[in-house]
């Protein structure tokens, strides 16, 4: 297990690296044109520049690359401003069916942007732009020795899920079912971080959370993949809400999400190309 710590410390690092890089390819790609790479749907020109508040709902595992972006959108379009609401996908999908005002919805799950389609919410048909997958978290050093999925279900170690209602609750399930696993877990969270946060302040031995979030962390925690997650993972959807406060700045910011540049940086944090 030191072989599997010691590589799992150098991919944090390298991760830590690779996110930079990717930020400083799209300050290159910001100074030489002020639209969003090919391959992305057609940008705002350059006569008609984005600006104002933009505001963007977002699953909670997408806050540290939606950052980022966030702000080198902001840089790119000086006068814009992106606010981020990141939390569980089906209670975002719950508050913008609600009438919460918002521009942009990227979901964590097809399932949860259905609940916003059905209801008319949208404003166009959504766009898959990343994909995401399970790993287990454990408390740093491995000291568990958890090595597969089935180690989860050894008596009086401390598991925690998310919620089966959201996206990596479910994709949890759908991993448990594979392996033909039964858990009993000590608690069950709302959203991925919550999930995470229980093994940082040692309150769990274990969670199952995304990869990226186990990147995000660091040396917080430690990561164990496991080949059971290939049968559940996520795609990430996003979409132009229907009453949008500022539909043309939220096109520009999908725009940036869906461009080469942004998957670089969101595929740096751990992201799955789509």
């Amino acid at each position: 297990m030191t072989t599997r710590s010691a590589r799992r410390t150098r991919r944090a690092r390298q991760v830590a690296g690779a996110s930079a890089a990717a930020l400083l390819a799209l300050s290159a790609c910001s100074s030489a044109d002020g639209s969003a790479s090919s391959g992305s749907p057609a940008s705002t020109s350059a006569s008609e520049k984005p600006s104002g508040p933009v505001t963007v709902f977002a699953a909670a595992s997408l806050k540290e690359g939606f950052t980022a972006l966030g702000k080198e959108f902001e840089e790119r379009n000086p006068g814009t401003k992106v606010t981020f609401s990141f939390s569980g996908s089906d209670s975002l999908a719950a508050s913008i069916t609600g009438g919460a005002p918002a521009d942009v919805f990227a979901s964590a799950s097809s399932r949860t942007m259905k609940i916003v389609t059905d209801a008319k919410d949208a404003a166009g048909t959504p766009a898959t732009f990343v994909r995401n997958q399970l790993e287990i978290a454990t408390l740093p050093g491995n000291p568990d020795r958890i090595t597969s999925l089935g180690d989860l279900a050894r008596p009086g170690l401390k598991v925690v899920l998310c919620d089966k209602e959201v996206p990596c609750g479910a994709a949890a399930q759908r991993t448990l079912d594979a392996g033909g696993l039964k858990l009993t877990p000590v608690s069950y969270e709302q959203d991925v971080k919550g999930a995470l946060t229980k093994v940082e302040l040692k309150e769990a031995d274990a969670a199952l959370v995304y990869r990226t979030d186990v990147k995000a962390a660091g040396d917080r925690v430690e990561g164990v993949e496991f080949p059971e997650s290939a049968e559940a993972v996520n795609d990430y959807p996003i979409v132009l809400l229907k009453d949008a406060p500022n539909a043309d700045a939220a096109k520009a910011f999908i725009d940036l999400v869906r461009s080469a540049a942004g998957r670089q940086v969101l595929t740096a944090a751990g992201f799955l190309q789509p």
